[in-house]
């Protein structure tokens, strides 16, 4: 069984000086897991978030011979779930499978009850996440630029669904870069739920983390454009929003997993260097793949690092835009 033992745990906390403040339940005996871990993805089944944490749970699983279960609690641009987290015992067995948006830019535009970084510690980063545009099958657009010609000269206001806080910024800034405003920003729970609302014809388009991937290749949703720094490897003739000559359109997200702030480095460094071997898997790589996720650990330090620089960025952003959620 892979884990750490209660010397390794010791050790630890006591090379930093910490030992005599170490909680009770961390002398517990045996090995990290010794029960179930529950891991919260804040949005709901479906999604980008929780398409990867169920890939990486159930082989850190495996790894770790212990059952690492996803429960989904939605909400509020994924603010309940990461709240919920941020607030929980930090012993190892409740952990966050997050997202950028809901890690580094929510914080930024609501009332948050934690902080993008300092409530919580950074395990290991995934997997880059990138955008496609989407559109119902039926619009007369199959390109962006018909999509933006669509948009400004349409006697009927066109609308794009947004599952979460970044998605909603996304389509913000493209209807200040393209200049149409009259497009509806229509709220939806999730991903899962933004893409459907397309697929469904409830909306025109809609900025989609590929969850949709599936959808376009049945026809049952059109792709305009990535934004990405190239295109897409599952849709090669669909061009970038950058080649599409859609400027001001540098997005990015990543999806990854935290502990509560105070979780033991041991425990941490443990999770870590177990998704680094989940990461390197070769069915792994090509799932993510599959999904035009780009495959990308980084340990604590660096993907707190990244955690940090986000919360940046989203700060300045939207200081500059005066961006807000309708």
């Amino acid at each position: 069984m892979q884990g750490i033992s209660r010397r390794g745990i010791l050790t630890s906390v006591a090379a930093a000086g910490a030992a005599s403040a170490l909680p009770q339940w961390a002398w517990a005996s045996g090995k990290y897991p010794e029960k179930p871990v529950r891991v919260i993805v804040p949005f709901p089944a479906g999604g980008t978030t929780d398409v990867v944490a169920r890939l990486v749970l159930q082989k850190l699983g495996e790894l770790m011979n212990q059952s690492f279960i996803v429960d989904n609690k939605g909400g509020a641009n994924g603010i309940i779930g990461t709240g919920e987290v941020a607030r929980a015992t930090p012993d190892g067995y409740t952990l966050l499978f997050n997202t950028a948006g809901a890690q580094t830019l929510s914080p930024v535009i609501y009332k948050a009850n934690y902080e993008a970084l300092n409530s919580f510690e950074p395990v290991a980063m995934v997997c880059d996440v990138g955008f496609v545009v989407i559109a119902r099958k039926d619009l007369p657009a199959n390109n962006m630029a018909e999509l933006i010609a669509l948009a400004k000269k349409s006697d009927k206001p066109l609308s794009a669904s947004s599952g979460s806080s970044m998605i909603s910024l996304i389509t913000e800034q493209f209807k200040k870069v393209i200049n149409a405003p009259s497009i509806i920003n229509a709220q939806y729970k999730g991903t899962s739920p933004q893409m459907q609302a397309v697929v469904a014809g409830e909306v025109d388009f809609s900025f989609d983390s590929f969850v949709s991937v599936e959808m376009i290749k049945a026809g049952k949703v059109k792709a305009l454009g990535v934004i990405m720094p190239d295109r897409a490897e599952s849709f090669p003739n669909v061009q970038t929003l950058k080649e599409a000559g859609v400027k001001g359109m540098e997005f990015a997200s990543w999806a990854g997993m935290l502990a509560p702030k105070g979780t033991p480095k041991a425990i941490v460094d443990e999770l870590a260097a177990q998704v680094a071997k989940v990461v390197k898997m070769p069915d792994v790589v090509a799932k993510l793949k599959a999904y035009d996720y780009v495959p990308q650990f980084k340990g604590p330090q660096d993907f707190g690092k990244r955690v940090q620089s986000d919360y940046e960025r989203w700060v300045q952003v939207v200081k500059e835009t005066g961006f807000k959620i309708s």
